[in-house]
């Protein structure tokens, strides 16, 4: 079974600049690459579970956010922290875009992203968490029976640190 720590991914890996859907601006949270690879040393997959209504609100497309994961999986990979799987939610009940413009099981606060997950992946979920910088990432954790933790937005690795830490005592 995999254990497996699941990344909100603005706020948490990047500054949350608003629709960030253009790797000309993404910014990496100080010590997120380091702190990515550290849980991945210590036998952790790495899962991204993210809202993206950029999409739904016709900001930007599918498309773009693709080539922005592919682009920072490629950083991560380079540092030792491979990203096991992106899932996003591209809805919002008032999105411009009609397809997208719903009522969703998988827009946090619910846990649609992180049972998708446990559905495609053998995960331990006694041994994995999330971190997420809202209120609603931690709710949507618990919705799904793991560990859920805010982070500050300080530094990524001193985080990871720090709950790996608490979770092994």
């Amino acid at each position: 079974m995999k254990k497996v720590l699941f990344l909100d991914r603005d706020g948490v890996l990047n500054r949350d600049t608003g629709y960030l859907h253009s790797v000309d601006e993404l910014e990496w949270i100080p010590g997120a690459k380091a702190g990515l690879a550290y849980a991945h040393s210590k036998g952790y997959d790495l899962i991204v579970v993210t809202n993206q209504s950029g999409i739904g609100r016709g900001y930007y497309t599918v498309e773009d956010m693709n080539i922005l994961h592919e682009h920072m999986n490629r950083e991560l990979t380079a540092n030792g922290a491979p990203i096991l799987h992106f899932y996003y939610c591209p809805h919002h009940k008032e999105g411009t875009i009609l397809e997208y413009a719903i009522e969703c099981d998988c827009r946090k606060p619910k846990p649609g992203m992180i049972l998708q997950a446990f559905h495609d992946y053998d995960i331990d979920q006694k041994a994995s968490f999330l971190i997420g910088d809202s209120p609603r990432d931690v709710e949507a954790a618990e919705a799904a029976g793991i560990q859920g933790y805010l982070f500050d937005g300080v530094n990524l690795l001193h985080t990871i640190q720090a709950i790996l830490q608490e979770r092994i005592q």
